[in-house]
């Protein structure tokens, strides 16, 4: 069942499918050359009944050529499951499109960075090992100018290490994907800033909140950023709720009618996590909004 935290994180790579590029350069991969990202089905099974379904993939493009097929898996805790599953979702991939294949695991936590990173025996000679992002090797972009040329990985940056120890380190990298998620449109606006609300300490939050931004050379351009971290934080807290709702329930079931936004934006004291989950969990938006009732 996926929680808010997995599916946000998974927005900053629908949102920028060239972050996964960008990630596995950063672990040192070989990349081949290509000249487009192209986001494509999640579905990994084969003709088999077995169903196996990845968080997302991708493919690196040359031309009409696939060159890299990436499998984006998020994973926030351990799973006994994975090791038996992400072999399939590799191997189906591989054998469908004809074409390399790679496992790129995202996840906030270093005990499950390491477990995610094991080799995962086959049988004999036979191993398949993924490649893991968590805190101990997630870039670091404190600059603004990184940080407005990719928000996405910014705010990667800023979840991954905004519990570190080191709170001037985590205040300036917070600060940069602050000011940078301010940049862009309203919707991925409000969509980073409450992800980076749920996921950073609540004291680099107020550090940073306390912070001179001018100090930094940063100021706050966006309307709803000098909302949300002036007098009406509370409200701007709500409505970035609201808006990530019909953000996942998009991405799960395409354009929302008007009266499914209407029936969720007048739910706002219904919607507490446990429903919220149910919803994401539906097979259809109709099924999604009974859940209101």
């Amino acid at each position: 069942m996926p929680s808010y935290l997995h599916e946000m994180l998974l927005h900053l790579f629908r949102n920028r499918s060239g972050s996964a590029a960008d990630l596995l350069r950063e672990l040192d991969v070989d990349l081949p050359e290509y000249d487009d990202t192209r986001v494509d089905s999640s579905d990994l099974s084969d003709l088999r009944p077995a169903e196996y379904r990845a968080d997302m993939v991708l493919f690196l493009m040359h031309e009409s050529q696939k060159m890299l097929g990436i499998i984006i898996e998020v994973q926030l805790g351990r799973d006994d499951d994975k090791p038996y599953a992400w072999p399939a979702y590799a191997a189906n991939l591989r054998a469908r499109h004809r074409c390399p294949v790679c496992l790129l695991v995202i996840t906030t936590n270093d005990a499950v960075a390491r477990w995610a990173g094991r080799s995962i025996e086959l049988g004999p000679g036979t191993q398949c090992k993924p490649w893991v992002i968590g805190p101990s090797n997630t870039p670091i972009i404190t600059e603004l100018k990184d940080a407005q040329a990719n928000p996405e990985l910014a705010v990667l940056s800023a979840i991954e290490h905004g519990q570190s120890a080191n709170i001037s380190l985590a205040k300036r990298i917070v600060s940069a994907a602050i000011v940078a998620s301010a940049d862009i449109d309203a919707e991925r606006s409000r969509l980073y800033f409450d992800l980076m609300l749920i996921s950073i300490s609540p004291n680099i939050l107020k550090a940073t909140e306390a912070t001179t931004m001018n100090s930094l050379g940063f100021e706050y351009q966006s309307t709803f950023a000098r909302r949300y971290y002036g007098q009406g934080k509370a409200e701007g807290k709500a409505e970035g709720r609201i808006q990530l709702i019909l953000e996942l329930l998009a991405s799960c079931f395409g354009p929302l009618t008007e009266a499914a936004q209407t029936r969720v934006r007048s739910a706002q004291d219904a919607l507490s996590p446990v429903v919220v989950e149910r919803m994401l969990k539906s097979k259809t938006l109709e099924e999604a909004v009974s859940q209101l009732i």
